[in-house]
């Protein structure tokens, strides 16, 4: 017995999932829907993630281009049709051409996350936080929770580390690249919505002027604007736009040591100075952009919108020219035809696309941490450089991801096979049924960007 085995026992599961974002969500419901005793367990009080707490648009169903191809299907089908059933939900082109958004109410987005895990039978606890893991013999055997209730356990046959931040990976001491440590990491972005914008006069000012007024606000002397472009969107609710204006540093050095956004103090630093700078944005808006005249903040962010910060060692580690080459792979679990997207220091942001028309594959390797048996990661901590993570982190990547793991995660439970021994044709295969898109051929092409972007 260790001291883990000490503390009471929440879930004894075939499944555990930590961690209940777009890549989360997405893996219980594939793997309750597969059969598999499933738990879910997240941070918040609420299901989602970045999806329903920062942002409000899913990019990465379609790509770039001339000719949008639809290339991510399966849950995330049914989690925009569940959207649509709960309420209005815009298509629109993306402002930097990073191919069609779908833009959705958040807190509508919560119920529908909510509504697919529980329909699939999948159990739900929230409020439950990573705290520490127990892995043996390439084998994760128990991780530790903090909840209300006080440190629990969870037990499980195949974990899938959804945590975003790689958490269960962390505790359980399996090796990840820390962003930031051999390449810049990502900035952070608190969002805002702002009510009673007259879209009609909004829709007048171009991007490139938008630009040019932030500038102007910057050099006046009077604005503390960080980021001298960023966007501002429609959404389902007249009157009400979203923001990606604002650009918080992700690491810091501290005695010589590189901390980003898994630092406690950082975070808390980060999530202070971030409101901050958003009402700056905000006054810059009311003062400069002609429609928001009248215009108020509606909400900030419910936390602050992080990149990246730990990627795992996979068996496979997705890299820059994998991605810029549109290159496939034979066990390709999703595709992305997302442009490299660098949120970097400094006023701007550096865009590369892919070829017209090309989506690179996302390799079921790139889930299974380097020498692990029953351990999956899905979401933004799979195994790639800091390059080919631009491009593929986006949520409907990560529902692609998600969806894989959790069936990946059922299939061994049901077959007594460790993760790397399952038969990827046979995942594959059942990932096609469940309307999955694995490879650009056979994408679809879509006119669906029926209305206008800012």
């Amino acid at each position: 017995m260790t001291t883990l085995d000490l503390y009471p026992l929440l879930a004894d599961v075939d499944v555990a999932v930590l961690g209940a974002g777009s890549a989360g969500a997405t893996a219980a419901i594939a793997a309750a829907r597969s059969g598999a005793r499933t738990v879910l367990l997240d941070r918040s009080g609420f299901l989602g993630g970045t999806s329903t707490a920062v942002l409000d648009t899913f990019y990465g169903f379609y790509t770039p281009g001339e000719q949008s191809l639809k290339i991510v299907g399966g849950i995330g089908d049914d989690v925009v049709a569940e959207l649509r059933r709960l309420g209005p939900v815009v298509t629109r082109p993306n402002t930097f051409g990073a191919g069609t958004g779908i833009t959705y109410h958040p807190d509508h987005l919560k119920v529908a996350w909510e509504r697919l895990v529980v329909a699939a039978g999948a159990q739900v606890v929230l409020h439950a936080s990573v705290q520490d893991a127990r892995f043996a013999n390439g084998r994760l055997e128990t991780v530790l929770v903090a909840t209300k209730a006080g440190l629990r356990r969870i037990r499980a046959r195949v974990f899938i580390d959804a945590t975003g931040d790689a958490d269960v990976c962390h505790f359980a001491g399996i090796p990840y690249e820390l962003a930031g440590a051999e390449a810049p990491a990502q900035t952070l972005t608190t969002t805002f919505r702002m009510c009673n914008v007259d879209s009609v006069r909004r829709r007048e000012i171009p991007r490139s002027t938008l630009k040019q007024l932030m500038a102007d606000a910057a050099s006046s002397g009077r604005y503390n604007l960080p980021r001298l472009e960023g966007s501002d969107h429609i959404t389902p609710v007249e009157g009400v736009t979203a923001t990606i204006m604002t650009r918080l540093p992700s690491t810091s050095n501290v005695e010589g040591k590189v901390v980003n956004a898994t630092d406690p103090q950082l975070l808390t630093q980060a999530e202070l100075a971030g409101r901050e700078q958003a009402l700056e944005y905000v006054r810059f808006l009311q003062d400069f952009v002609p429609g928001y005249e009248r215009a108020q903040l509606a909400t900030l962010s419910t936390y602050i919108g992080v990149r990246e910060t730990r990627r795992v060692y996979g068996e496979y580690r997705l890299n820059r020219e994998d991605v810029l080459a549109g290159r496939q792979f034979d066990d390709q679990i999703g595709l992305c035809g997302a442009p490299l997207e660098d949120h970097h220091d400094g006023a701007d942001t550096q865009w590369e696309y892919l070829p017209e028309g090309s989506a690179v594959g996302i390799p079921f390797r790139t889930l299974i941490p380097a020498g692990t048996e029953n351990l999956l990661v899905a979401g933004r901590c799979f195994s790639a450089t800091h390059d080919a993570h631009a491009s593929v982190r986006s949520m409907a990547q990560c529902m692609a991801m998600g969806e894989a793991a959790g069936t990946a995660a059922a299939m061994a439970t049901g077959t007594r096979r460790s993760i790397p021994e399952l038969d990827v044709d046979l995942l594959r295969n059942q990932l096609r049924s469940a309307g999955a898109c694995l490879e650009i051929d056979a994408a679809v092409a879509s006119n669906s960007a029926t209305a206008s972007s800012r």
